[in-house]
């Protein structure tokens, strides 16, 4: 797996890379695997939206949920479907670099990082599993600008487009997620990403669904 040096890509050159090539196996019945689990999950994000809702609403002015595009299988760009966790009136001083949230982020209002440990900002992107944008488990998606910023310093990153992107991943259950501009960080969780992408089964998704569950209620979610 090889490293590169180089600018970060403009979005209209990031989004022209070729992706239609990246060709990998998948196991029979994962989107049946989606379905169902989602559809419970779905039942699941109901029940619990209202309450969710009057926190971010009390917390913070602005919309419930927070869309933002990005990166899917074979680069095409998809809307992804969050509980928003930030102020909208937080400025942040790009530097040439992708705007992501970093440890200790002041943007982040107190109910939202709750949300954030629990996972649960991340509940809205089930909408994203039943529509075929995401899967459950996957290689996490990031936004268009992250992914550019990214390809400009691995060669393989782009791999991990070769399936669906998805809620949870091996690398999160491995301790890898948050957003960083740490390379060591970033190489470690992209080769996390690109074992599943070459290995994914039932069992590898059944067993990081359970251990994402267990992070949740442990609160070991190392998030931010």
């Amino acid at each position: 797996m090889i490293e590169k040096t180089g600018t970060f890509e403009t979005k209209k050159s990031y989004t022209l890379r070729v992706y239609k090539n990246l060709k990998v196996n998948q196991y029979r019945g994962k989107r049946a695997f989606d379905l169902s689990i989602g559809l419970i999950a779905l039942l699941f994000c109901f029940v619990l939206f209202p309450f969710i809702s009057l926190g971010i609403k009390f917390s913070s002015k602005g919309p419930i949920l927070f869309k933002q595009k990005r990166t899917g299988r074979n680069g095409t760009v998809f809307t992804c479907y969050k509980f928003r966790t930030m102020r909208l009136d937080a400025e942040y001083e790009h530097n040439g670099k992708p705007d992501i949230t970093l440890e200790n982020d002041e943007r982040i209002f107190a109910f939202g990082k709750l949300l954030r440990l629990l996972n649960l900002d991340e509940l809205p992107q089930i909408f994203n599993v039943i529509k075929g944008d995401m899967s459950l488990v996957g290689p996490r998606p990031y936004p268009v600008e992250e992914c550019a910023y990214w390809n400009s310093i691995f060669d393989d990153f782009f791999y991990r487009y070769a399936v669906k992107p998805g809620i949870t991943g091996l690398s999160q259950v491995k301790g890898y997620r948050g957003g960083t501009y740490d390379v060591k960080h970033m190489r470690k969780r992209t080769d996390y990403d690109l074992i599943y992408v070459q290995k994914n089964t039932l069992g590898m998704d059944l067993s990081i669904v359970m251990r994402t569950v267990t992070k949740m209620i442990n609160l070991d979610t190392n998030a931010h």
